[in-house]
């Protein structure tokens, strides 16, 4: 019996060892906390950071606050001078052009909507695929297709593909076909290089009877969204890329474009 206490115990620490993060695990926890901290000293009255401040307005000694402030700085969240830094002015940048982007889409594509007769939708690039942001359903008709904001959408949605073909880092697209096999890659990045030639993306979803199309939103240095219409395969189709509808989104998308100092 007392062996087999021994043994259940023994069992019950590896487990926990199993379960438990390591020191290394912790330790990398607690410096992304502490440089969040560290950065959050910033506001207002406080331009710029120096040991002796994070020192103590965070209670650290100033050998281990000189030395989150140097990888900081290394890092580029900080600059030389410990003020913010050039990847707080990318990240800055690039929250405030959503933010123009959520103000100046929905009368775009409320216009688009009521012009066309289909709804108009605006994604971002998410993780895996474009994620829907913004809905303007149609007010005319007896059948409205629509989608339901926050729904990740697949790769080889219209969204996804302008998103993924205009991005500037190639390696952006290679992660995401990372889960397709070999000749589905070879297919998707042929369809990406088509939508960089015509500025314009169809689904590929094999869903009987409905179709989407999408263009390209940039702001002043990239794509910033997807502007796309929903509607069915008899009133949007890949065979007619000149219809009076995709003209109206193309010309919807370059006027957001435009409107984002593009």
């Amino acid at each position: 019996m007392a062996g087999e206490a021994v043994a259940e115990s023994a069992d019950e620490a590896a487990v926990q060892l199993d379960v438990m993060p390591s020191a290394s695990e912790r330790g990398s926890i607690q410096s992304i906390d502490r440089a969040a901290n560290v950065l959050s000293l910033f506001d207002q009255n406080t331009r710029t950071l120096t040991a002796a401040l994070v020192s103590e307005r965070l209670g650290l000694n100033r050998t281990t606050a000189h030395r989150y402030l140097q990888s900081l700085q290394s890092s580029g969240f900080l600059s030389a001078s410990y003020s913010p830094g050039p990847l707080l002015d990318q990240l800055s940048a690039f929250v405030s052009a959503r933010q123009q982007i959520l103000t100046l889409a929905p009368a775009v594509m409320r216009q688009l909507s009521d012009h066309t007769g289909l709804t108009a939708v605006l994604s971002f690039l998410g993780r895996s695929g474009a994620v829907v942001t913004l809905v303007e359903e149609a007010n005319e008709g007896t059948i409205v297709l629509t989608v339901r904001v926050g729904t990740l959408l697949e790769i080889k949605a219209a969204q996804s593909r302008v998103l993924l073909a205009f991005q500037s880092d190639p390696g952006v697209a290679a992660r995401i076909h990372a889960e397709l096999d070999p000749a589905e890659a070879r297919y998707e990045a042929s369809e990406l290089a088509r939508v960089r030639r015509e500025r314009i993306a169809w689904a590929d979803l094999n869903r009987a009877g409905l179709a989407s199309v999408a263009a390209p939103v940039f702001g002043r240095h990239d794509i910033q969204a997807a502007m796309a219409l929903l509607g069915t395969s008899t009133i949007l189709s890949p065979s007619d890329r000149k219809a009076e509808r995709v003209r109206l989104l193309k010309a919807a998308a370059d006027h957001l474009s435009s409107l984002m100092g593009t």
